[in-house]
């Protein structure tokens, strides 16, 4: 049997890998536009700021480290037609001195092409020192051209962007983060939880304008100035951190059925047509809360869902369940995590609901190095759980985790409220602050039904 992987990011390679570790002889090929292959872009914005030495280090193999498990990684490759009528696809192979065009045949098919940074219509996003992040290579460029300039502009205020600035801000340079909705990470924060982070953003330094698009990059042949709304700063270099859109061209191609956004799939991550598989960021999921599709554009995302693409190819059950999302990320010395839906979106999907707050500490009072801990629990009036968020300068992602599998196991605040947690006093306090939180939507609860 043939499988054919499109792809080697995340998602692609951890199909490749799991379908080999549960059958040894089928022949797998993973073709990929890159030169380097399992790498996180995500880790980008810690090689600038210096947490990790080089960009060398954050690629975890090579092609000849696949082959020695009989896995072929074509790299420099682009896949440019698939016939599923045929079950053959064809992709320009460029071997360093010319380029060929090759034909494959296959009895699986897995579309693990991932997305593509979106670029808005403005003016001059094709001037030197315009950057988009989304491969190692362009990594290269990034810090290249920061360490001969002084001044950057960082547009758009998701994780990328953030983790982004702050490492740029790191090497030295002048930086200004803008966004055009009112807040920062509007994706996984609500507005006063996102002001924490913007604090603590512009504490250390970095400039952040919100409510603002970008109207126009100025220059000659190089970045000069950025227009932000009314505001015109200088600029040697511009970040495009402005979201992503799911390359899906050859899931079209193929005949695959498409969503709102991006390849539709089912629970076994199986598209359409019945051999091919589609996985990672060029996909829709279930959202576990709204019921509704969504995108899931993160690496544990891609991770499981080549893991559930793997086992069914090999003639194993297994189903992608409805995601919550689950993220953190880490700015400097700052923390901060969320998962399941905030405050925001339920509203805006029509669900009434409450919020817990507390504002802690990470250890006893009395012991020393204890940090200031931010939570805030999401839940509907019948007392279930549907999101929490978190920022600390630690212990941020184990409790993310741990209102991951609360609000998939369908726990109530009071359930949380009751439930029994470890204590030391130099990690923790002797009621942990997700505790007090669930106490304190509990009351509100409490004070609603009495009105």
């Amino acid at each position: 049997m043939k499988v054919v992987i499109i792809g080697s990011g995340a998602a692609g390679l951890s199909t490749a890998s799991n379908i080999r570790k549960y059958d040894e002889d089928i022949e797998i090929t993973v073709i990929t536009r890159e030169s380097f292959i399992a790498y996180s872009p995500c880790a980008i914005p810690y090689v600038l700021c210096g947490k990790v030495d080089c960009f060398e280090d954050i690629v975890m193999h090579k092609p000849e480290d696949y082959l020695e498990k009989n896995i072929n990684i074509v790299i420099n490759a682009e896949v440019f037609e698939v016939s599923s009528r045929e079950n053959k696809l064809k992709y320009n192979f460029n071997n360093g001195y010319l380029k060929v065009v090759k034909e494959l045949s296959y009895d699986y098919l897995v579309i693990a092409s991932g997305a593509t940074s979106f670029i808005p219509p403005i003016e001059g996003t094709h001037l030197n020192g315009v950057f988009k992040i989304r491969t190692i290579e362009v990594g290269f460029k990034i810090k290249e051209w920061a360490e001969k300039n002084h001044n950057a502009v960082v547009v758009g205020a998701g994780l990328i962007g953030l983790e982004t600035a702050y490492g740029l801000k790191e090497m030295g340079l002048n930086v200004i983060v803008t966004e055009m909705l009112p807040q920062i990470i509007p994706r996984s924060l609500d507005p006063d939880m996102a002001s924490i982070v913007r604090q603590y953003m512009e504490n250390e330094g970095l400039q952040v304008i919100l409510g603002n698009p970008i109207e126009e990059i100025i220059g000659d042949k190089r970045v000069e100035k950025a227009i932000i709304g009314e505001e015109v700063l200088n600029a040697d270099m511009v970040i495009m951190a402005t979201g992503i859109r799911p390359q899906i061209k050859l899931a079209k191609m193929a005949g695959c059925d498409i969503g709102r956004w991006a390849i539709l799939v089912n629970e076994k991550m199986q598209t359409s047509v019945p051999n091919i598989y589609a996985v990672g960021d060029c996909v829709e999921v279930y959202d576990a809360i709204t019921g509704q599709n969504t995108q899931s554009p993160l690496g544990t995302t891609a991770v499981r869902q080549g893991k559930i693409a793997a086992k069914n190819i090999v003639g194993m059950s297994a189903e992608f369940r409805p995601v919550l999302n689950a993220m953190v990320s880490k700015i400097g010395q700052l923390e901060f995590g969320a998962v399941g839906s905030t405050k925001s979106w339920a509203v805006h999907n029509g669900m009434e609901v409450i919020t817990g707050k507390s504002k802690a500490l990470t250890k006893a009072r009395y012991y020393p190095g204890a940090k200031t801990i931010d939570v805030k629990m999401i839940c509907t009036l019948n007392g279930r759980i549907i999101g929490c968020q978190i920022i600390a300068e630690e212990r941020v992602a184990e409790r993310i985790d741990t209102m991951s599998l609360a609000i998939a196991k369908d726990v109530t605040c009071s359930e949380l409220a009751a439930m029994e947690f470890s204590y030391a006093h130099p990690v923790s306090m002797v009621i942990d602050p997700i505790i007090l939180a669930a106490e304190d939507a509990c009351w509100k609860l409490k004070r609603l039904k009495k009105m």
